[in-house]
């Protein structure tokens, strides 16, 4: 009986031949890989053991990396930590030393009045024996340090205080720096105009102690119904102050909506109508001995007040001409040579900012030019300048936004130290913050270091801007961020202020 062959091969007899030869071959081949594997001396496993030894360093390394990488992060957060912590601790350590000078500069200046009032008495009881004391109504000569805001040079000595005790009645007399030396001061001027101040400091103390410094500036208003206030310069200097006397040729209680006042007209001074009137005020101002600053008719480029000379339709202003302006203010100066004042003034000329100015016309450099006294008859040049609305398309609440065109055009015209005679900012839109920072980023600029200090307005005013009747709130401390961004600006070191520290 035949069997039916396997599908590999042709006979029963042949598969059963090939499926042992098969099974041969695999025991062989069996036997070989065994043989392979198991000897110490196989290529194949040598080749083995060395692939897998290097696989093998390489995780312990990457496990290495791994932790170190995690060493790394932590070392670098730890490090941000301290980081931040001395840049913290730096910045207290700079207001910390910020204060220290102020508290420094203010025994300065302690010590220089002491001095004074001793040399003083010294003289009264032999006058041979305090020789160098300042003179009164003179602008002294170089010599010891100087005092508030000033740069060297002998103090003058002016009016005094009486006081009367035991011993009997003594008079402790009223010093201040030298001319010279407050109109080139080695460091910036911080001024402040406030409710009654200098009559009364109640307003100027407590917006001081908020800040942390006090002004050694005072900015106040007197108009020409009025003789010379001989205790604004008095009590001014008895706190340390420049007085920055702002000079209106009209009533002190005339208002801002007015720009007429017939009785006070350009041709009328400059016709001698108040000669009489100028030469007292100048003699008063030299019987005290002490200087101040004097911003006469600020403003003028603008068309709000009765001493310009142009309004927006080309016509005049209170019956003013074209050029009487500079005639006005040479003939006071000149009034004021003649009787020695000008050795205790000094004279401050300030325009309005110009980014804003209506008509376009009195926003040129030529319009301003026209009213420009020369550098003879002028010390400082000025400028009125304010953060306030409406705000205009472009406006970016910087200092070079409100002030660059106005700083460049006086730079064209001279090279007079600069203040910022009347400056602020509103809280109106919501940006007085932003415009405080830039402010003082801008004494910090290097490019700005002809500007010689700021008196800032701190009062909240109700007036008419564009028609529309609005109450802006200039002061420093009007809100709390805008109070500390104030804080933080004035004592920068880069911006260079005074600093008197607050009581």
């Amino acid at each position: 009986m035949s069997s039916t062959p396997s599908w590999w091969a042709g006979s029963r007899s042949r598969a059963r031949v090939t499926a042992a030869s098969a099974t041969i071959l695999a025991l062989v081949l069996a036997g070989l890989t065994y043989f392979v594997w198991s000897s110490p001396d196989s290529a194949l496993r040598k080749a083995t053991d060395t692939a897998v030894a290097a696989v093998n360093p390489l995780a312990a390394q990457n496990a290495t990396l791994q932790s170190a990488l995690g060493s790394a992060k932590g070392t670098i957060t730890t490090q941000q930590k301290k980081l931040a912590h001395a840049s913290t601790a730096a910045a207290v350590a700079a207001a910390a030393h910020a204060k220290e000078l102020a508290t420094a500069q203010r025994q300065v200046l302690v010590a220089q009045s002491e001095v004074a009032q001793l040399k003083s008495q010294l003289s009264q009881a032999d006058p041979g024996s305090a020789s160098g004391s300042g003179s009164a109504g003179g602008s002294g000569g170089s010599g010891g340090a100087g005092g508030s805001g000033g740069s060297g040079g002998s103090s003058t000595t002016g009016g005094g205080t009486t006081s009367t005790g035991g011993g009997g009645t003594t008079t402790a007399a009223i010093t201040a720096p030298s001319r010279a030396s407050l109109v080139a001061p080695a460091k910036r001027y911080f001024g402040m105009y406030t409710e009654q101040a200098p009559f009364n400091w109640a307003t100027l103390d407590a917006t001081s102690t908020k800040i942390g410094v006090q002004p050694n500036m005072v900015g106040y208003f007197s108009g020409w119904d009025e003789d010379f206030r001989v205790s604004a310069v008095t009590r001014a200097w008895q706190q340390g102050r420049l007085p920055l006397m702002t000079w209106e040729s009209r009533p002190i209680a005339a208002g801002n909506d007015s720009n007429v006042a017939p009785d006070y007209s350009l041709p009328k001074i400059i016709g001698g109508s108040f000669d009489a009137y100028l030469h007292k005020y100048a003699e008063d101002i030299v019987s005290t001995g002490l200087p101040l600053a004097i911003r006469l008719d600020h403003e003028m480029n603008g068309t709000w007040y009765p001493w310009s000379e142009l309004n927006g339709g080309n016509r005049s202003i209170n019956g003013n001409n074209v050029g009487d302006y500079v005639k006005m203010w040479r003939h006071v100066h000149d009034i004021f040579q003649q009787e020695g004042a000008n050795a205790l003034v000094i004279w401050v000329w300030a325009p309005n900012i110009v980014n804003n100015m209506q008509p376009s016309s009195h926003a040129t450099q030529a319009f301003l030019e026209g009213y420009y006294p020369g550098d003879d008859y002028v010390d400082w040049v000025g400028l009125s300048g304010y953060l306030r609305p409406p705000y205009r398309a472009g406006n970016n609440f910087t200092f070079d936004y409100t002030y660059g065109a106005s700083l460049h055009q006086l730079r064209t015209l001279t090279s007079k130290p600069i203040l910022l005679a009347e400056v602020g900012a509103s809280e109106t839109g919501g940006h007085k913050v932003k415009w405080i920072n830039s402010f003082f980023d801008g004494f910090a600029d290097p490019e700005n270091a002809d500007i010689i200090g700021f008196s800032w307005f701190s009062l909240a005013i109700t007036s008419y801007v564009s028609g529309e009747r609005s109450t802006n709130d200039w002061r420093i401390d009007s809100r709390a961020d805008s109070r500390q961004a104030f804080s933080t600006g004035i004592v920068r070191p880069a911006a260079n202020f005074t600093l008197v520290p607050a009581d």
